[in-house]
Formats: C-alpha cells, sequence, structure tokens
C-alpha cells in the first residue's frame, strides 16, 4: 500500500481518538491519556495506537485497562467520523519515549552540576 495514504489515515486516527479521549470518554479509569502516534499495518487492518499516560504506574495500569475495555466504543465513533471501508482493529501501547527523555535529561543535568562542582 502507499506509504503517503498509510501516514495520513494513521495521522487521522490519531487526531480522532485524541478528539474522542478528551471530550467523549466518561470512563474514570482513563485519565491523562495523549495519543503520541499511530502506526497503521499496510492493509488497514490493525493500527497500534502509542499512548503517554501520566500517573503512578497503578494509575497507568488502570488508564490501559479502561482503553482496551473502550476499544470497541472507540471503533465505532472512528468508523463514523473516518470513511472507511474497515475500520482498523485498535491495540494500545504505552509510549515510554517521554519518560526514557526525562530521565536521560536528570542524568545529564546530574552530570553538568557535578562537573560545576568539581571547578
Amino acid at each position: 500500500m502507499n506509504k503517503t495514504r498509510m501516514s495520513r489515515v494513521g495521522e487521522e486516527i490519531k487526531k480522532e481518538l485524541s478528539i474522542l479521549l478528551q471530550r467523549e470518554m466518561k470512563d474514570p479509569r482513563i485519565g491523562f491519556v495523549t495519543v503520541t502516534s499511530v502506526d497503521v499495518t499496510s492493509d488497514l487492518q490493525l493500527a497500534k495506537v502509542y499512548v503517554s499516560i501520566f500517573g503512578s504506574e497503578e494509575q497507568r495500569e488502570a488508564s490501559l485497562a479502561g482503553l482496551h475495555k473502550a476499544k470497541g466504543f472507540l471503533r465505532t465513533e472512528l468508523g463514523r467520523r473516518i470513511k472507511l471501508r474497515h475500520v482498523p482493529d485498535l491495540v494500545f501501547k504505552l509510549d515510554e519515549s517521554i519518560d526514557y527523555g526525562n530521565k536521560i535529561e536528570s542524568i545529564l543535568r546530574e552530570i553538568s552540576t557535578e562537573g560545576e562542582s568539581k571547578r
């Protein structure tokens, strides 16, 4: 399949899911969730949705469980908003790149302060 179409479909799914999670979801388990990226397979049968969840580890697990539970509702709403012959199945994955970036930044800051104290 055309790579540009796959990326356009992924971006459209990302945009609509962000709106749905922000405005339509009523599940109290789903906390502060941000859709960071969506990877769509070439046959548009599967969409891996990477989400960043703010909070403790328990809150992250609860939010992921709430997202898995709401998968049917989200697919139905995506089908209404995006005109596709087949709405891809959604798989939610936790995006840990933000946490990794924060960890690297804190290590660099620590190294920087150690270097200044040795001067």
